[in-house]
């Protein structure tokens, strides 16, 4: 069966109406928070805890919680109808933020459950030749390392590795530019990049590498053409920029963390270009056209879009549509003033740790080289002994899945001044 709404209403009994209707209105709207404190107090995180992992999983704002409460509500009351009446409606929705908050075109953007999938989606659905490569930064997270080498397997194409920088203490802009632009070969077809190292908090210029890319990508045909994929997860919803202004033809982000979307959603976005050079993986509930090919036994027409990529099978929909909200509430709170505010209190982390003579600071000072994670070691202590001592006061941090491993701290708009201020006290007291 087609879940069609336009079909379903005419048909839908009517006593179901009026409880459908009451239970998935999209929620009212919100106006700007007046100050931080009023934003902190959205969000339902213990008051007895200084949480520092908004860069793990989300704790939802108020109008996420509601929204989820909504949808769960209407779905455990009366599921088939509810989704039914409302599938096409809430996805629409969904879609109609993200664009606006991106940048974008709804077309060009398809809905997943992480920056784990989408990255698997991406990588394992580009069409590679055994004579072409992936170029893969060194300093890269698991799940983008592991997606390429999947997708290398199955393809016969090879896998390069190749080092951003030399010295994180004296990075810079055009090394890392330089560094990329010079990795490329002409086998090179795929370029899997992150925006914002989750390792060390160094965050890439992504518009300058995608800019310099072009100028080698002028002398290419078309199928050789070296594609961007970028996996943006810890800038997304930081950073104050539209996705399609990178330059890069793949941008991939979880929702579930800096967004403080629905834990459990993420987002693709394509260039024409990037989804031209795709094909989907999982099949897709988004498309009908697709499955009406299906029911009369053709194949498909058409080319890959966000629609298409769009894994289907049903879902946690009250977590997927209440996606909305996620994006709703930071636009009213302002992209601009997010990404201000984000990186005050980054500053003012690394500014303090950076003045400890027992502490080793490893996130780039400058603003254009980072964004709200803080990486740091403590002298003479492992990261899980400097976790461990904050958590006992209260302060919740966290080690980087990496090695080497460091201590994390990831400020953002749910932390104040004062908050910064009582970890590195603490910090400063295991010198």
């Amino acid at each position: 069966m087609e879940l069609n709404r336009r079909n379903f209403l005419r048909t839908a009994p009517a006593l179901a109406g009026g409880a459908v209707s009451a239970a998935c209105g999209s929620s009212t709207a919100n106006s700007s928070p007046a100050g931080w404190d009023e934003v902190r107090s959205e969000f339902g995180v213990s008051d007895e805890v200084v949480d520092f992992t908004a860069m793990l999983i989300a704790s939802h704002p108020r109008p996420v919680r509601e929204a989820i409460e909504r949808h769960r509500r209407a779905l455990d009351e009366n599921p088939a109808v509810y989704l039914e009446s409302e599938l096409n409606r809430q996805e629409e929705r969904v879609l109609e933020a993200a664009a606006q908050y991106l940048g974008a075109r709804a077309d060009d953007i398809a809905l997943t459950d992480s920056t784990t999938m989408g990255l698997g989606l991406v990588y394992q659905g580009f069409h590679l030749q055994p004579e072409q490569e992936f170029l893969v930064s060194e300093h890269n997270y698991y799940s983008t390392r592991e997606s390429i080498r999947l997708a290398a397997a199955r393809s016969g194409a090879s896998v390069r590795t190749f080092s951003l920088y030399s010295d994180i203490a004296n990075v810079t802009a055009g090394e890392l530019v330089d560094n990329v632009v010079s990795a490329v070969r002409p086998a090179t077809r795929v370029i899997a990049l992150t925006w914002v190292h989750s390792s060390t908090g160094l965050k890439l210029p992504v518009e300058r590498i995608a800019e310099a890319l072009s100028e080698v990508n002028r002398r290419r045909d078309e199928s050789d053409r070296a594609l961007l994929c970028v996996d943006g997860v810890h800038g997304f919803g930081v950073e104050d920029v539209e996705t399609a202004n990178l330059g890069c033809d793949f941008f991939v982000a979880g929702c579930h963390k800096w967004l403080f979307g629905p834990r459990g959603t993420g987002i693709i976005w394509g260039s024409r270009r990037g989804w031209g050079a795709v094909s989907p993986v999982i099949p897709t509930f988004r498309d009908n056209a697709v499955r009406r090919a299906w029911i009369r036994g053709e194949d498909p027409d058409g080319e890959t879009n966000g629609a298409r990529m769009s894994p289907g099978g049903f879902k946690p929909y009250e977590h997927q549509w209440a996606l909305a909200e996620a994006f709703e509430f930071h636009q009213n709170i302002g992209k601009s003033r997010i990404a201000a505010r984000t990186h005050e209190l980054s500053r003012q982390t690394k500014e303090g740790l950076a003045a400890m003579p027992h502490v080793t600071l490893y996130t780039p000072m400058p603003d254009e080289l980072s964004a709200g994670i803080v990486c740091f070691d403590v002298n003479g202590k492992s990261q899980r002994e400097v976790v461990a001592s904050l958590r006992k006061k209260q302060i919740i941090a966290t080690a980087t899945p990496y090695q080497p491993s460091y201590a994390r701290l990831t400020p953002s708009i749910r932390n104040s001044p004062e908050e910064i201020e009582t970890a590195l006290r603490e910090i400063r007291a295991l010198g």
